[in-house]
């Protein structure tokens, strides 16, 4: 399957590391002109010149903005007024005892990992509607599904997500333009690295703290291993194409079977 994105702008959330910084590779490799979005101008130009070195021939645009504020997404609008594709990515996560999480962080993560997305698709989609063509999707998790007890706020604001693409999926009935969510599976990414460190030790190697996370922490994981981005970029270039016309309202899964259910 050879996927064209040659004439499609898309613009990813949250893109200078991990699972955007591989989607937005992934995109560029694909063809499309890819704007890459990060809180600071900073971690934006270092991630361009990574991309410019390992997709020579694509074109980017550099979108620097924190979209959970106001004067960021503005921001972000005049660097990119208009996209084909949207990728929202944009998150945060972290653990901690359900008792312990105050109403300050369920507003955090609710804010940054549900209301971005919200803001983005309410900005971009009347024109993909208008124009009849359009592919947006929501980076969810397996946490949305199967809520982590050591952070049951971040598993409630993918939940969230879910709905947000379903509920905007109806918006854009019968206009072309094609809403999802992604799920994706337990990613190796650095934060994750922190993130399984702080769970099993920093005592072993990497191998070792991944098998240990793997086993103890995620065992219905039916790949046993942490996922790559790059993986997660697989799913999301067809998501964005035109072979995945007739996906929408989907929630797909990109998690290494680690939901353990017969249906997405």
């Amino acid at each position: 399957m050879q996927i064209d994105l040659a004439d499609k702008t898309a613009l990813v959330t949250g893109s200078t590391q991990g699972i955007g910084l591989a989607i937005a590779t992934g995109l560029a490799r694909a063809g499309a002109r890819v704007a890459v979005n990060g809180r600071s101008e900073r971690s934006v130009d270092a991630a361009l010149e990574g991309l410019r070195g390992e997709v020579p021939h694509a074109e980017f645009v550099a979108a620097p903005g924190d979209i959970a504020t106001d004067g960021g997404f503005q921001q972000v609008l005049d660097a990119v007024p208009q996209v084909d594709i949207l990728v929202n990515n944009l998150g945060i996560f972290g653990a901690r005892p359900a008792l312990e999480i105050d109403d300050a962080e369920w507003r955090q993560y609710f804010e940054t990992n549900v209301l971005t997305a919200v803001r983005m698709i309410r900005a971009y989609l009347p024109g993909m509607m208008v124009r009849g063509w359009g592919r947006i999707q929501n980076i969810a998790s397996d946490s949305a599904v199967v809520i982590p007890a050591e952070m049951i706020q971040y598993g409630m604001s993918k939940t969230a997500l879910l709905a947000v693409s379903r509920g905007f999926a109806k918006e854009a009935a019968g206009t072309g333009v094609c809403v999802n969510s992604v799920i994706a599976g337990p990613t190796h990414t650095g934060g994750v690295e922190d993130f399984v460190y702080d769970l099993v030790g920093r005592d072993v190697s990497w191998h070792e703290a991944q098998r240990t996370f793997m086993r103890e922490h995620r065992p219905q994981s039916l790949l046993q291993r942490l996922i790559e981005p790059e993986e997660i970029a697989h799913m999301v270039v067809y998501l964005s194409s035109p072979f995945a016309s007739a996906t929408t309202g989907a929630a797909v899964r990109v998690d290494g079977g680690y939901v353990d259910s017969i249906v997405p």
